[in-house]
């Protein structure tokens, strides 16, 4: 058994009655009529299993990667992302048909896995994609989760929110094993006081990022999606970024820049114009670009991006 930040890999850390579960109760004590479930569910497509299995994990992570765009919107447009209560995510991912970075994704889906009866611990990752994991290290500035589920030995690593090599399984907690997935192979390896996750890119391992088991409570959380939606060097505040996949593709969009991973090989687009990007968020990334706010001002950030 491999013991890192104090803790075993494929055990749950304990928690105090003040944080249970990252204050899980939150999702039900707002409302006594608020289930979040079965809202998301319509959202992502999901008809299978509610039950607290495997199976069910599977089908969530793949019905939610298909379905919710990651994208940088708001950010790009100035807008702090601070608050991940469950109401507002689900307003903004569910209810509004938008997307958003790893804070909103894993925080939605970390609320949905709650509610179905999983265990879940929020935390903290330093990304190394694709500058690679012997550069400096980067602040703890993305979020994943670890799942545990009922009468099943071991954890599970879901991140949702990843964007274009977001894994579209969950990944169980096992170093040095590799693991295929509808969209690829990963591995987690020991790394320090901790872990590196990598995925299999083109014949070769890319270091993603490197995160312990230390939990993470929403505060902390709320502190780091500030961060990144406001640093002035930020890349979700200096261009634009959207993904998502389908049942054999990968489709991953950076400024002006479209990029389609197929099995069979990869495609490369460059978009000329604000509109066409805009027309792409919405016929290929199901984003109800409507909501992004006023036209003229996104359409002038879009442009000054492409032109950057």
């Amino acid at each position: 058994m491999t013991v890192h930040d104090g803790l075993p890999l494929h055990v749950s850390a304990p928690v105090g009655p003040i944080e249970r579960r990252y204050e899980m109760s939150t999702v039900r004590l707002q409302s006594a009529s608020f289930t979040l479930a079965g809202e998301y569910f319509g959202r992502v497509n999901y008809s299978g299993s509610t039950d607290a299995t495997l199976a069910t994990l599977h089908g969530l992570v793949s019905a939610h990667t298909r379905s919710i765009a990651f994208e940088n919107i708001d950010s790009l447009l100035g807008r702090p992302i601070v608050d991940l209560s469950p109401q507002t995510l689900v307003d903004k991912l569910v209810r509004r048909r938008r997307g958003g970075y790893c804070y909103e994704h894993n925080g939605l889906m970390g609320y949905v896995l709650e509610e179905l009866g999983f265990g879940v611990d929020r935390i903290s990752a330093r990304v190394v994609w694709p500058a690679g994991a012997d550069t400096p290290l980067p602040a703890q500035n993305h979020n994943a989760l670890l799942v545990t589920v009922p009468d099943v030995e071991g954890r599970f690593l879901v991140d949702v929110g990843f964007g274009g090599p977001t894994p579209t399984a969950p990944l169980q907690c096992a170093v040095r094993t590799v693991q295929q997935t509808p969209h690829g192979a990963y591995q987690l390896l020991e790394h320090g006081a901790g872990y590196l996750l990598r995925a299999e890119v083109r014949g070769g391992w890319e270091p993603l990022y490197i995160f312990t088991t230390h939990p993470r409570l929403r505060i902390d959380l709320e502190v780091g999606s500030w961060y990144v939606s406001t640093y002035p060097t930020s890349l979700f505040v200096n261009g634009l970024m959207a993904a998502i996949v389908t049942d054999d593709e990968r489709y991953n969009l950076r400024d002006c820049n479209l990029t389609v991973r197929r099995r069979e090989g990869t495609e490369r687009i460059r978009l000329g114009s604000a509109a066409e990007v805009l027309n792409l968020l919405d016929s290929r990334f199901g984003l109800a670009t409507a909501d992004f706010g006023d036209r003229p001002e996104l359409k002038a950030r879009l442009a000054a991006v492409l032109d950057a």
